[in-house]
């Protein structure tokens, strides 16, 4: 009977697996990567056209670099500043080698820089979990100019295996694609009467935030539970989806 079991696992696991690679759910998921993967533009490129609308000097600050070749060493600033705690890249050749957390209260406390200091754009792109990006959106808000932008990565994952909570859980269809559930701290922030926003739609959904900018209205909270369904059902106006050329316009009228 052993020797039976034996002979019959290996064929279990294949017709199994099969089934499971060929699911429709998965295939479908699948080709919602691989289409995110051909969008464009970056949002390097989307950053660079924000620092552009200044007049005069301009401030970056990049919260989560990882590797800078992916987007950090490609932006045009006057002056610019990187925080990462180096979890992801070893070598980590950021300005301010500590959590994000750790560089605002240091900030705040006047030990760097100087707490004094706007930025016309702050890139939010670190931890992937809502409660820390939404820190990062209330620290970033205090730091940025009144006609800046604070600007955040993976604000609409294309599916929800995408917007796991757990990286490391990696045998879903999304694999190695992780927005994580920045889009609830987005979605949040939407929803405040001070705050105008949009997500472009590209590069994972580049979220946009701005005190003045008139970029997009705030949104009536529909979703208090943030239920990815509903974003689902809801995606363009959740999110105040909106494709880069169309954003662009609202800066040449």
């Amino acid at each position: 009977m052993k020797i039976k079991e034996f002979l019959l696992n290996p064929v279990k696991f294949f017709i199994k697996g099969r089934k499971i690679l060929t699911d429709p759910q998965y295939l479908d998921v699948q080709k919602k990567s691989h289409k995110e993967v051909l969008k464009t533009p970056s949002r390097t490129v989307i950053i660079n056209f924000l620092l552009s609308l200044s007049k005069g000097d301009t401030s970056y600050l990049e919260i989560g670099v990882r590797n800078p070749q992916d987007n950090y060493s490609h932006i045009k600033a006057d002056k610019k500043y990187s925080v990462d705690p180096g979890l992801e890249f070893d070598e980590n050749p950021v300005d301010f080698k500590m959590t994000s957390d750790a560089f605002f209260l240091k900030l705040s406390e006047n030990k760097i820089l100087s707490k004094n200091i706007k930025f016309d754009v702050i890139f939010i792109d670190g931890l992937h979990l809502a409660p820390q990006v939404d820190r990062d959106i209330k620290n970033a808000l205090m730091y940025i100019k009144d006609d800046g932008f604070i600007v955040l990565h993976d604000c609409n994952p294309p599916s929800e295996w995408h917007s796991r909570e757990s990286y490391m859980y990696l045998h879903t269809p999304a694999k190695g694609y992780w927005n994580g559930t920045t889009w609830k701290a987005f979605l949040k922030w939407r929803s405040f009467p001070s705050i105008n926003s949009c997500c472009i739609d590209t590069d994972w959904g580049v979220g946009l935030l701005s005190k003045n900018h008139r970029i997009g209205n705030p949104n009536k909270l529909t979703n208090p539970f943030f239920e990815f369904n509903l974003l689902e059902e809801n995606r363009k106006d959740y999110l105040n989806l909106i494709d880069f050329e169309s954003f662009k316009k609202h800066f040449q009228e």
